[in-house]
């Protein structure tokens, strides 16, 4: 094992167990599910943007993403920048509605802001199970990824990383919640992109310069550097698939929308936006092209999900190799613990607190202690399901995302900005969304070339639409409600 390249990451890991603790104190004295949950709702604009594009940006992002990118050549890194607009689009279409409304409900999770719009109980049921399922499919992923990294890049087994990267993730969320998510996603937010620059020029140089090594990915294979990539993956269908998939679809992922409800007010909000996405670009175009231009350094890779990992060995000395090490490690935790607490949440505030707690006598003692069990277990049971991982994680990252849009994209658009949208729609769009979506992935049906996410979306819209209108309006006072600057 090589200390020197270990000693940038141990000390990383020490500081993001630092939040975690730090962030704990400030539950004492307080409301435990404001607080462990949605952070009492104090996050600043730099924080806003940080932890919104450290969410975002996971094992897909920093491992999968420039495995394809190897593998597909520089039209991938082309594609990728379709991403470019996500904290724009979530902050500029939810945001400061959403934050309105949700301080006047006292929401503390996507589906409380569904309860208030709604007021349908399957919506907060089949909202919950979708979140949960979802949650735990792409937590085994960014548990892969950060095992894997350690195994490629420290000689650790991948059981050995595994257990070691998910016991530092669990025990920051479990002891700090909302709080010390937000606080490590701003750090690991710079840790990124130092990460991602210092690699980046590390290629350029072991490269001898951009034009060489895009001389060598055009000897390798000619298509590597066209548009279409290698293989002529890249068609048109493809493409219009993955920018609804990653980019308008971003909306409808319930991890990204709960940052909406945390950041403290109209300015930090405004701030969020310009800085996440000149992160958010700067990371897209740095980790997308250092594995299209790796093709040319490390052309034999097996595996493409090792490239960044193994460039990370090959270009770059091993104390700065530790700092990137971070970089990635940081970018899995982020996306983990964010979807770990509102996993919780959904467990505890959505479920038990509604549906499963006939009484309610001592429950500012029995949220507290259920709420740091459900966390704790939750992890443990992604940590034992990540024992077996398969190959190009991005492709079960993506299956999960899109079934949580598929699932809540339409009721938390339409929801804000169509008076006329009721609880039958929501749920009539809910269901056709996920039942198309899991018919089509299922069965490896693409209409007209088309990923399973686009017709899935396309057929809630028009059932959202059609069984509002053939419906009972909701309540005028739910509509004053919304309807209210």
């Amino acid at each position: 094992m090589n200390l020197e390249l270990m000693l940038p990451l141990v000390i990383y890991l020490v500081l993001v167990l630092g939040v975690g603790f730090w962030a704990g104190r400030h539950r004492a004295g307080g409301d435990f599910v404001q607080e462990y949950f949605i952070g009492n709702r104090s996050m600043g604009g730099l924080v806003l943007a940080m932890t919104l594009v450290a969410t975002y940006t996971s094992a897909s992002s920093f491992i999968g993403g420039p495995g394809a990118a190897y593998k597909i050549g520089l039209g991938w890194v082309l594609l990728a920048m379709i991403q470019l607009p996500t904290v724009w689009l979530t902050l500029g279409v939810l945001g400061k509605k959403f934050a309105i409304i949700a301080r006047r409900v006292n929401a503390v999770t996507i589906n409380d802001m569904l309860w208030a719009r709604y007021r349908s109980k399957w919506v907060v049921v089949l909202g919950s199970v979708t979140i949960i399922l979802a949650f735990i499919a792409t937590m085994v992923v960014q548990f892969i990824g950060g095992a894997r990294l350690l195994e490629t890049a420290t000689g650790l087994s991948y059981q050995q990383g595994l257990f070691l990267f998910a016991s530092c993730v669990l025990l920051y969320t479990v002891i700090g919640g909302f709080r010390a998510v937000v606080m490590t996603d701003a750090l690991q937010g710079i840790i990124m992109l130092i990460g991602t620059g210092a690699l980046l020029a590390g290629i350029l140089i072991a490269g001898d310069g951009l034009p060489n090594l895009i001389h060598q990915l055009k000897v390798i294979d000619p298509k590597l550097v066209s548009p279409t990539g290698a293989g002529d993956m890249l068609t048109q269908p493809f493409m219009l698939s993955f920018w609804i998939l990653v980019c308008v679809g971003v909306v409808g992922l319930p991890h990204s929308a709960l940052r909406c409800f945390g950041y403290r007010d109209s300015k930090a909000l405004h701030r969020g936006i310009l800085i996440g996405t000149v992160v958010s670009a700067l990371l897209m175009l740095g980790m997308h092209l250092a594995g299209a231009l790796g093709r040319a350094i490390l052309p034999g890779m097996d595996s493409p999900d090792k490239i960044m990992p193994s460039l990370m060995m090959e270009v770059l000395p091993p104390w700065l190799a530790g700092v990137f090490l971070a970089a990635p490690m940081a970018a899995i935790m982020s996306t983990i613990d964010s979807q770990l607490i509102q996993a919780s949440a959904t467990l505890v505030k959505d479920l038990y607190l509604n549906y499963l707690n006939p009484r309610q006598e001592k429950l500012e003692v029995r949220i507290p202690r259920l709420s740091l069990l459900c966390t704790l277990i939750l992890g443990t049971l992604v940590l034992l399901a990540a024992l077996q991982p398969p190959e190009m994680i991005i492709w079960l990252n993506l299956l999960a995302f899109g079934g949580l849009q598929a699932v809540f994209l339409w009721p938390l658009v339409l929801g804000l900005y169509w008076s006329r949208a009721n609880g039958p729609g929501a749920l009539a769009s809910m269901v056709s969304g996920i039942v198309c979506y899991g018919a089509l992935s299922q069965w490896g049906i693409k209409l007209a070339g088309l990923h399973a996410i686009v017709p899935s979306l396309g057929l809630g819209l028009v059932a959202f639409i059609l069984v509002s209108l053939l419906t009972p309006p909701p309540d005028q006072s739910v509509r004053r409600l919304f309807d209210q600057k």
